[in-house]
């Protein structure tokens, strides 16, 4: 695990998600340290990770949402070369280990619709299975006993995601143990 860029999240835990140019242009404007960025092409995702950098903020490319991009390791070799990110979001636990090989900071996404994906967080956590740096769960508007469930499965560090739009719901998943949220919501960027 990154200690560095978990304790950045713990330190700043709103973090802007950005899914157009003029998401990226006000999330500039925020608080938030960190990026993840939802949007782009091969063509564009380096300016884009430029941008942020410019702005002093560290960049976290969604792999999985990139046009162009493939969930190979290949993917993971441009992001690193080609547009200097700090790390990568993705859904694909396979990509993990070739991350952290290039020193890519990682967020695993899981989308908690039913039994089946805290079985695969399950999985996911066992001894041996290369670990990311944190896990983000959506959506994170979630039940606390829920978001409680998924924190004692992980063996890092959970944070949550998705539908997230006020304060309530920032303060209902930061109390019950996650270390920071996402969302795309910029009112949420400025509380």
């Amino acid at each position: 695990m990154c200690r560095a860029f978990v304790e950045q999240v713990e330190d700043n835990p709103i973090i802007a998600a950005v899914k157009d140019d003029e998401g990226l242009r006000l999330s500039l404007t925020s608080e938030s340290s960190v990026i993840f960025i939802l949007y782009g092409d091969i063509c564009t995702i380096p300016n884009i990770v430029k941008r942020i950098h410019d702005a002093g903020r560290t960049a976290m490319v969604h792999v999985d949402l990139i046009n162009g991009l493939s969930s190979r390791d290949v993917a993971l070799d441009f992001i690193k070369t080609s547009t200097v990110a700090d790390g990568i979001i993705t859904t694909k636990n396979a990509l993990i280990p070739h991350a952290k090989e290039l020193g890519l900071n990682t967020v695993l996404r899981y989308f908690v619709l039913d039994s089946l994906a805290l079985i695969n967080m399950e999985k996911g956590a066992k001894p041996g299975v290369p670990q990311p740096d944190l896990v983000e769960f959506l959506p994170g508007i979630i039940l606390p006993d829920m978001i409680k469930r998924i924190k004692s499965i992980s063996r890092v560090p959970v944070m949550a995601g998705g539908l997230i739009s006020d304060k309530a719901g920032v303060m209902n998943a930061l109390s019950n143990g996650a270390v920071a949220v996402s969302t795309t919501n910029p009112k949420v960027w400025f509380l």
